[in-house]
């Protein structure tokens, strides 16, 4: 019965103190709606800023998480602090909490911040041909975690961001035009000037290859049994494996029915590969 008799008292005590911390309560309230509202009107104009500048999809999209998780988080603690509560040890173990996730996941932040300078700084871009890392291929997606190639012989290669960040990447694409260098051993029988009127033909006869830079035919040097020509052309990147093939063939059949004979074995060197002399840039 004692305890009955002092009901009225503790909910007139408890009533007020709700009403005092009432105006605290619709004060926070009222800063997490608009502080909702804000994030998301910031977040659709941050979406149409990156559309319009066309930055890429994988980063904008990433961009627009991870300031949308920033700003909430900011948020919550804004409320939490009005409402009267300590954020001091919440910060704290938070903080701890990063420090553990980051430490266990080293590796995947490693591809994760290769991913953010490839998405930057573009050193290559879908479409492009490139090699890294002992392969090489054309770029079918890059994601903030590793990047896809397709080979020549039509494999999926799965290359870590992480790895292509810290290692040499050639792009075969990316200038827009190639230069080839083709190495010929004529044999030291053979009519030499021939030979090159054979080689300035068939550069001369086909349309896609560049007329400026020049293309050269030239004695590159004269071996122990072969002198060595260089033919050497620029095309662009969707001519150049054109030109390529089509001038091997056509050596190879017109150097046989003018009874000029290639040393064995022979080589073909494409530019981009290792040569046995230097290249002028």
């Amino acid at each position: 019965m004692e305890k009955l008799r002092d009901i009225p008292f503790y909910v007139e005590k408890y009533a007020d103190a709700f009403m005092d911390y009432l105006p605290t309560l619709v004060g926070a309230l009222i800063l997490l709606v608009v502080g909702w509202w804000i994030i998301k009107f910031l977040l659709k104009r941050l979406d149409k800023i990156f559309t319009r500048r066309e930055v890429d999809l994988a980063l904008h999209e990433f961009l627009l998480t991870v300031i949308g998780i920033v700003l909430k988080v900011l948020l919550l603690l804004m409320v939490i602090a009005n409402l009267g509560i300590e954020t001091t040890s919440l910060l704290a173990i938070l903080g701890a909490a990063g420090l553990a996730v980051g430490l266990a996941l080293q590796g995947s932040l490693s591809n994760f911040a290769g991913g953010i300078i490839i998405l930057v700084l573009k050193p290559f871009r879908l479409g492009d041909w490139i090699e890294a890392q002992g392969l090489s291929g054309s770029v079918t997606e890059i994601s903030l975690f590793y990047t896809k190639l397709t080979t020549f012989g039509n494999q999926l290669a799965i290359i870590p961001n992480g790895q292509l960040t810290n290692d040499n990447v050639v792009n075969y694409t990316v200038l827009g035009k190639r230069r080839e260098n083709l190495i010929f051993k004529v044999s030291y029988g053979s009519d030499i000037r021939k030979a090159k009127e054979i080689f300035a033909g068939i550069i001369e006869e086909q349309e896609n290859i560049l007329k400026d830079p020049a293309p050269q035919v030239l004695i590159s040097d004269l071996g122990e049994n072969a002198v060595n020509f260089s033919i050497r052309y620029w095309a662009m990147n969707d001519d150049f494996w054109d030109c390529h093939w089509y001038t091997i063939e056509q050596a190879n059949y017109r150097l046989q029915n003018a009874g000029v004979h290639l040393s064995i074995p022979q080589r073909f060197i494409a530019q981009g590969k290792k040569d046995d002399f230097p290249l002028k840039p």
